[in-house]
């Protein structure tokens, strides 16, 4: 099973901030306009190691309680900026600038269809988006661009961005569109 950062099992369809195991490196994960996108509709890591970023909502379509390793995730934010449809489902946009973007859904045609996973590495968590039509899966990192930009990709040459999972309380869900972090 997947724990979070209080030793607690994760809840399916439960809300948690994604943060980086690794200090210095980065924030929790949140959305940005990358490129000419108009809306934030971008993954994005804050820049600021003390931001948590958005709640992420974790699904799994299975009627279980609990989250374990290598389960097929939904990975959706619990707050969307006005321009973006909810719920704010993530999904992996093929053949950008910075190669397979993680985005929400509903902006871009050349979207792979597939589920993300929880999967340990070391000690540690790493996420990974499996496309339906493939036999492997693709790390998600930080791709940092020519702005600073910290984006979510799939398949990041400098290897995964290992993660641990925070819970959600609505008293620590003090949530701020910027851009969107």
């Amino acid at each position: 099973f997947v724990v979070d950062t209080e030793g607690n099992l994760m809840q399916n369809g439960g809300s948690y901030y994604i943060l980086p195991v690794m200090r210095g490196r980065g924030g929790g994960l949140g959305l940005d306009k990358t490129g000419n996108e108009t809306c934030p509709i971008s993954v994005v890591q804050s820049p600021y190691e003390t931001e948590h970023g958005l709640p992420v909502r974790i699904a799994s379509p299975y009627l279980i309680l609990n989250i374990y390793e290598g389960l097929p995730l939904s990975l959706a934010f619990t707050a969307v900026p006005t321009c973006a449809e909810t719920p704010s489902q993530w999904t992996v946009v093929e053949d950008l600038p910075t190669g397979k973007s993680l985005k929400l859904s509903g902006f871009y045609d050349n979207n792979l269809t597939g589920w993300f996973k929880i999967q340990k590495y070391n000690n540690d968590y790493k996420l990974t988006f499996c496309a339906l039509n493939s036999a492997t899966c693709g790390d998600v990192g930080v791709n940092v661009d020519e702005n600073g930009v910290r984006q979510m990709v799939v398949g990041e040459a400098n290897g995964p961005l290992l993660v641990m999972f925070k819970k959600a309380t609505e008293s620590s869900a003090n949530i701020k569109l910027r851009g969107a972090i």
